[in-house]
């Protein structure tokens, strides 16, 4: 799926894109766990104390409570709450999870709300104490990615007022910035501001950090393989030879493919960008037309 095509595809609501395997376990996730909390409130069990002491993001009590920069994350509050998270990432994440691969969805998913938390302790001596929860860094992140994805793409405000996705976004990042700033109104302004930036930086710089942390800490995790060549076949008498064959119209299209398989082979499916995805796509359409012609 290149860019071109979703802006003249009429995105409107999402419409166009089946239900993702991620998107589905995320909503089911969240709204299962609100409403299982919901249920538990009307026994008169002391269900917000809990979620509040237990799952909660808060500062300084996170040092002590590790976990909860993830259980945050599936916690709401009131019936808006979830519902409008559930319903950005019900429109915006399956265009992503198609666009990218379910693996670096939830992957990308789960480190924007992570950043979400991290901005609490960030700003800490600023903020003060604070206790968090809810999945809005991470549905954050999912609209930056769209936005840097589709910048022109239309995004209908109340569904009725069309506006690029870039300066929904944009705005988005403003009003964030400068309410973390003022502080206001009950709402942790922080979370969506670390879910943009978290997002920013992680595809900016994700893959080069994924390297550096895998070649400092999984040195020798790979190993070693010999790889035997078959012995060389001279062509037939009258045939060009492969190297010949490589520097005609198509040797740097065969170079290309040998470079992102090899890079498949040693950091997978996931690794490769979209630019690589899209020439890996053109080259098997390519190569089936041929084969086409051919019999």
């Amino acid at each position: 799926m290149n860019r071109a095509a979703y802006q003249t595809g009429g995105f409107r609501f999402g419409h166009g894109f089946p239900m993702s395997p991620w998107v589905k376990r995320l909503l089911i996730a969240n709204l299962g766990i609100w409403l299982a909390v919901g249920l538990l409130r009307t026994t008169g069990a002391p269900v917000d104390r809990f979620v509040n002491e237990w799952l909660a993001f808060s500062m300084p009590g996170f040092w002590l409570e590790p976990w909860t920069a993830v259980t945050y994350m599936f916690m709401h509050g009131g019936f808006g709450h979830v519902f409008t998270n559930m319903l950005v990432l019900f429109f915006f994440g399956p265009p992503l999870e198609n666009h990218w691969g379910s693996k670096f969805f939830i992957k990308y998913y789960v480190v924007t709300g992570l950043g979400g938390a991290l901005f609490s302790v960030l700003l800490y001596s600023f903020l003060g104490p604070t206790t968090v929860i809810g999945a809005s860094g991470a549905i954050f992140g999912l609209l930056l990615a769209f936005a840097l994805n589709w910048p022109d793409a239309k995004i209908y405000l109340y569904f009725l007022f069309p506006v690029p996705a870039k300066w929904f976004v944009g705005v988005l990042g403003v009003f964030a910035l400068f309410s973390t700033v003022s502080g206001g109104g009950g709402v942790a302004h922080w979370a969506h501001l670390g879910g943009l930036v978290t997002g920013i930086v992680y595809l900016r710089f994700g893959e080069r950090i994924g390297r550096a942390f895998d070649k400092a800490f999984f040195k020798d995790a790979t190993p070693h393989v010999k790889v035997e060549r078959a012995p060389r076949r001279e062509p037939a008498k009258g045939q060009p030879s492969r190297t010949k064959r490589r520097r005609g119209v198509d040797g740097d299209s065969l170079d290309e493919v040998d470079r992102i398989l090899d890079k498949i082979r040693e950091s997978g499916m996931d690794s490769l960008t979209p630019k690589e995805r899209a020439f890996l796509d053109d080259m098997s359409r390519q190569y089936k037309q041929k084969k086409t012609h051919t019999h």
